[in-house]
Order: structure tokens, then C-alpha cells, then sequence
């Protein structure tokens, strides 16, 4: 196998015309955070899959290492990606194979450091990081747009229970959507009179209380990304069913008494 000294000493001696030639690194590689060790590609496969990455998507990678998860969502699933990377080597060596693996117009790679980095834009991330990074890194994923699809090799993000899990062989892989921000008061006429939630929002789980007509009743529900789903009892105390999305300050969807739509009066 080959080890980073022998990459690093050939890139610093060979001229730039030949650092074309350094192979692709198959072992760990110290890094700034973490040690990028390369993920398998059967489960490369299996995340983006997991991920449903179409040619729609934006792929954004941290710590992408030789540029392998960017790649394959470009060449297997037809999407634009973008991996980030701190060692300018490993940035290089990336280019390269997104270039020999004929993806170098939908795939490109930054030098720099994730904390820093602005991946708002990415409808996909990627990551095969430690937890506690990813709990670093965890406000600012929450606060990507609801539905983008986020996607971890081994670490999980604490309380933030993912979605899905998979495994490939001793790997595994978890999936998280991320949720629309539901907390908060909201205003919903249903049969039997106008009534008011107060929802608590942990991550994609939903809690609170429903009144109507001065009776109140517990309520629980879930979300998908911008889907959400509801289970209260209605002003005749008839428990009701309400799926639905999100969409900024209202909720709309369909309910066995016909649709419905919801007001946000506050956080």
C-alpha cells in the first residue's frame, strides 16, 4: 500500500506536469480535524443511493479526501458535486481522478476547512467525519433548507436520530432529512371549531398540545424534511389524521374530514 510520506515526498518533487502520476492514497491520511481514510465503494454507492441523488442534486462533500464520494455522484448518478477538502495533496489527487473519470465539468474541489466552509447551497452532504465533529456541525446542518438529504460512513449526530440506517459488510450508513422548523404556536380550523397547536419540535418528532373549544389533549406527529404529519383530537374529540407540508408559515394538507391548513401565530 502506499503510504502518504512516499505521496507527499513525490509531489514536492516532481514537477507539475508529472504529479499526474501520484497514486491514489488506499490508507489513512492524517488531516487538520480528522484522519480522511477512504470510504469503500460499495458503500459510496449505498450512501448516494440512500440519498436518492439524482442529476437535480448538489452534492457537497466534507473532508472529501481523493474526491471518490463527489466523483461517483457525478459519474453513477449523474449529479453536480462539490468536496472539501483541508490537504491541498489530497485536493490534487481529487482533481485528477474527477478528470480521468471524465466528471471534471460537474465536479470541483476547494481547498479549506468545513467549519468554515458555506455548503448551504447543497441539496446532499456528505460526510464520514467523527460524531463529535458532527456535532459541531450540526447547528448549521439543521439550518440547511428542510428535505436536503445528509448522509454519514459510521458517525451519527447524537440526540439527531437519523432516518435510516445501512450496512455494507462491518459498514454502516445513516441517513438524516433534514426537518422543516415547526415549534411554535399555530392557528387550525377543523371541523368543530378553530382551535390552537403548540408544537415542540425534537429534530424530525413533533409533540405539544391541541386546544379546541377550551378542551385540550395531547398531540404527536413527525416530519419528513417538509412533510409533516399530526395526531389530535379535534373540537368533538375525534382523533384526526393530518398529513401535509410545510411551507414557511403555513402547514396545508389532507385529513379524512377534507383538507386543512394551519397559521403560524409565533415561535
Amino acid at each position: 500500500m502506499i503510504s502518504r510520506r512516499r505521496v507527499l515526498a513525490a509531489l514536492a518533487l516532481a514537477p507539475l506536469a508529472a504529479r499526474a502520476q501520484v497514486e491514489v492514497p488506499d490508507r489513512a491520511w492524517d488531516g487538520k480535524d480528522v484522519m480522511w481514510v477512504p470510504t469503500p465503494d460499495d458503500l459510496v454507492d449505498r450512501m448516494l443511493a440512500m440519498a436518492r441523488v439524482g442529476p437535480d442534486d448538489f452534492v457537497i462533500d466534507l473532508g472529501s479526501g481523493d474526491g471518490r464520494i463527489a466523483i461517483a455522484a457525478a459519474r453513477r448518478f449523474g449529479a453536480r458535486a462539490l468536496g472539501i477538502e483541508f490537504e491541498p495533496e489530497l485536493v490534487e489527487i481529487a482533481r485528477r481522478e474527477a478528470a480521468k473519470a471524465g466528471v471534471a465539468a460537474r465536479v470541483r474541489f476547494a481547498q479549506g476547512d468545513f467549519f468554515e466552509a458555506d455548503f448551504s447551497q447543497a441539496t446532499v452532504l456528505t460526510l464520514y467525519l467523527l460524531t463529535s465533529i458532527n456535532l459541531k456541525l450540526r447547528p448549521k446542518i439543521l439550518a440547511l433548507a428542510p428535505g436536503t438529504r445528509v448522509v454519514s460512513h459510521a458517525f451519527g449526530m447524537g440526540d439527531w436520530l437519523p432516518d435510516a440506517t445501512a450496512r455494507v459488510g462491518n459498514h454502516e450508513a445513516l441517513l438524516w432529512i433534514v426537518p422543516a422548523r415547526v415549534g411554535g404556536a399555530w392557528r387550525l380550523p377543523l371541523p368543530g371549531g378553530e382551535g390552537e397547536l403548540r408544537l415542540a419540535q425534537q429534530h424530525q418528532r413533533v409533540s405539544g398540545t391541541a386546544r379546541f373549544a377550551g378542551r385540550e389533549s395531547a398531540l404527536r406527529g413527525e416530519l419528513d424534511g417538509e412533510r409533516i404529519r399530526i395526531e389530535l383530537a379535534d373540537g368533538r374529540g375525534v382523533r384526526q389524521s393530518l398529513s401535509g407540508r410545510v411551507e414557511g408559515a403555513a402547514m396545508r394538507g389532507r385529513a379524512a374530514a377534507g383538507e386543512w391548513r394551519a397559521e403560524r401565530l409565533g415561535p
